[in-house]
């Protein structure tokens, strides 16, 4: 399959968990600046998870453009990813509706490890179809956010049961430190005339 197909894909299931995202925001019945106030923790949560999801459609897009191809594992890692990326709407809405309650927070943690595990089942998925020469591995480099993410998702998740709030901080903090530009895999792209986006 073309690159470009598996793109156009992903980013229709992408745009598609977005609008879900935001209908679960139920106008309320009042009129007033009060009305809102039972809100504040569904739009907190649908904010959070709308920076999620555009980190993970920024970060998909860099990593096909520096792939040479996409195998037949790498569609199926991909479709796993998408997967769990499809459950933010339903893991967003619990936890929001709850008031970031233990249980759909902790939930929540584990869609964003699981997310991050995916995401990077398939960055590996494409560095082994490509081989020891693989550009996008040159190009990612050391991958330390990528490393120690899944590590402090699993610490959240633990947290929830015992303070909320920490493990909320933690997601907030992780969704952060991948707001920060990452360009590595644009600075790669740039300084190599026939990348593997040519090839795609």
């Amino acid at each position: 399959m073309e690159k470009n197909r598996l793109e156009a894909f992903s980013d229709g299931v992408i745009a598609v968990n977005i609008t879900i995202l935001v209908l679960e925001m139920k106008a309320p019945h009042g009129e007033g600046v009060d009305a809102l106030l039972p809100l504040v923790p569904t739009f907190l949560s649908y904010v959070l998870s709308f920076v999620y999801i555009g980190i993970y459609w920024n970060n998909h897009h860099h990593m096909l453009r520096a792939a040479a191809h996409v195998s037949g594992a790498a569609l199926w890692a991909n479709l796993l990813l998408l997967f769990w990326l499809s459950l933010f709407p339903f893991a967003t809405a619990w936890m929001g509706e709850n008031h970031f309650g233990a249980m759909p927070t902790a939930l929540y943690g584990i869609v964003l490890l699981m997310a991050a595990i995916s995401y990077w089942v398939l960055q590996q998925t494409i560095i082994a179809a490509e081989g020891p020469s693989s550009f996008l591995k040159s190009a990612i480099g050391a991958d330390w956010k990528g490393r120690i993410s899944p590590v402090l998702y699993l610490i959240a998740i633990g947290a929830a049961f015992v303070a909320p709030w920490i493990a909320q901080a933690i997601y907030v903090a992780v969704a952060l430190t991948w707001l920060v530009p990452d360009r590595r895999i644009e600075r790669a792209l740039a300084g190599k005339p026939h990348h593997a986006e040519s090839r795609g």
